[in-house]
């Protein structure tokens, strides 16, 4: 049955007008040592490098690329007047099922897997930044996300255990933390690539449309933080080998951010976070460029970590709003919703037209329990928010816009990796909107079909051969998007 934005209530359709205009018409890689043992000397934590060691007799075998992972009565967010909770009270429930998944890794542009580009570390100047005249006059998506270097592989339990790790947690660690783990990573083989789950999504969208098929190719770009070091050098050289812009400058004297992701046999991830300089966003001159010229932007939720930045994302998005483009949140990680409740649905409730969450991410949202359905959760956030985008893994994904929800049904695949399903999955959505289809079963069916992919193969970055044939398939729910590469950002805001 097609369901469609216009056959929606119209108790908001001002502002979901507004906002989606179009949709109211009809791996193992061989070990890169240098790179491991720069990380080893930088001087962060060059305290612990006397006592780097191996475990020896540890199972460990690195191949793919880690990943992000991702309450009871209703609960209208401080940022909304108490008015609405009567409104919504008449509302029902419902009991469903609850997953979760989202992720970082690398592919090369041909889509496979290679040792040269994990060695990089040291780039060309041409690499390292851009001229005005290399840039796109506009972008179609911008990124605002942490910009870390994943080191992630697969570990036994026993390995796990002789680090004192609790399986399956994700853990922000300081210099002799972090030492200690690549330390016993030494003699291992593991996988180095530029990380984040935004990244992801980013990469895969510039992927799907860096053909013109359905409109012309995208123009997709990155804003964060990294370091002087090397290790910021491999960052930016990456993303931009996958199409995907790294605009930021590197902090003088600053640490590119590191992920540490351990997969056990269950699919279980343990990860181990090193911020350095990546959640320490400033709202500098180029960003401030990048937003007036910008279709959608995106923020990662993991930035709401630090209150510095917290006040970046609220100014980058209040521009990108003045601007007429699109602000799209990304839950990011449940306990990072449960610490930065009030600031999140402050970002919400004032600027944003999409929501990318899970099941359990968006129960957090709502406080509600975790036997609430993602039905239910999904319903009440298209209250707040316009567009609203809930994945449930394996059993689905929901859609929902001015409190209706639809089911997506799952993409047939047989599963090898599930990390990474959930960036994916949003890339879908947000090629969705730029190439102008009209129907939200449509959309959803795209953004699941992408996400099967990714969890049908080992890595979370969608292959670019995958991604030229998905954009193929697609073609027939895509309408000309010349609308949507033409429009002004002004325009959009007025419509």
């Amino acid at each position: 049955m097609s369901f469609s934005l216009i056959s929606l209530s119209s108790s908001s359709s001002s502002i979901v007008s507004r906002t989606f205009p179009s949709l109211f018409s009809s791996e193992t890689s061989s070990p890169p040592s240098s790179l491991l043992t720069l990380l080893k000397n930088q001087s962060n934590f060059s305290h612990v490098a006397s006592s780097y060691r191996s475990f020896g007799s540890s199972s460990c075998s690195f191949v793919s690329s880690g990943c992000s992972m991702s309450a009871a009565d209703y609960v209208v967010p401080r940022a909304f007047s108490s008015s609405f909770e009567s409104e919504f009270s008449a509302s029902g429930r419902n009991s469903d099922g609850e997953s979760s998944e989202v992720g970082s890794g690398e592919n090369d542009e041909q889509g496979a897997e290679t040792d040269d580009e994990d060695q990089v570390l040291i780039v060309d100047e041409e690499d390292v930044g851009y001229s005005n005249s290399d840039l796109p006059q506009r972008w179609d998506v911008l990124g605002l996300g942490q910009a870390m270097v994943d080191f992630s592989g697969m570990v036994d339990n026993e390995f796990l255990e002789r680090l004192g790790l609790e399986k399956g947690t994700r853990k922000v660690v300081n210099h002799e933390e972090r030492g200690k783990v690549l330390s016993a990573m030494d003699g291992c083989s593991y996988k180095a690539a530029a990380g984040g789950s935004l990244s992801n999504s980013l990469v895969a969208l510039a992927r799907l449309g860096g053909q013109s098929i359905a409109g012309p190719a995208l123009n997709v770009a990155l804003a964060g933080s990294i370091g002087s070091d090397p290790l910021g050098g491999f960052y930016r050289s990456k993303l931009r080998r996958a199409n995907v812009n790294f605009l930021s400058a590197p902090v003088k004297d600053g640490t590119t951010g590191t992920v540490i992701v351990l997969t056990t046999s269950d699919a279980q991830r343990t990860m181990l976070a090193y911020q350095g300089t990546s959640s320490r966003i400033n709202y500098d001159p180029c960003l401030a460029e990048a937003i007036t010229k910008t279709k959608i932007l995106v923020v990662e939720g993991y930035l709401f970590e630090l209150p510095d930045t917290v006040r970046t994302i609220s100014k980058v998005c209040e521009e990108a709003r003045r601007n007429g483009a699109l602000v799209a949140i990304t839950a990011s990680d449940v306990s990072c919703i449960e610490r930065h409740y009030d600031d999140y649905w402050e970002i919400m409730a004032n600027y944003a037209d999409i929501v990318f969450a899970n099941s359990e991410e968006a129960k957090a949202f709502c406080h509600f329990s975790s036997n609430e359905s993602p039905l239910s959760a999904t319903r009440y956030l298209s209250h707040f928010v316009p567009l609203v985008s809930v994945t449930d893994g394996p059993k689905g994904s929901y859609i929902g816009v001015k409190g209706e929800a639809i089911y997506i049904p799952p993409s047939p695949c047989t599963p090898v990796d599930t990390c990474g399903a959930g960036d994916a999955y949003a890339s879908g959505i947000l090629y969705g909107i730029l190439r102008g289809v009209s129907d939200l079963k449509n959309m959803g069916s795209i953004a699941s079909k992408v996400a099967s992919v990714v969890v049908g193969q080992q890595g979370t970055r969608l292959r670019v051969h995958d991604a030229i044939g998905l954009a193929e398939s697609f073609s027939v729910h895509c309408r000309n998007s010349t609308f949507w590469s033409d429009i002004g950002s002004d325009q959009i805001s007025s419509l």
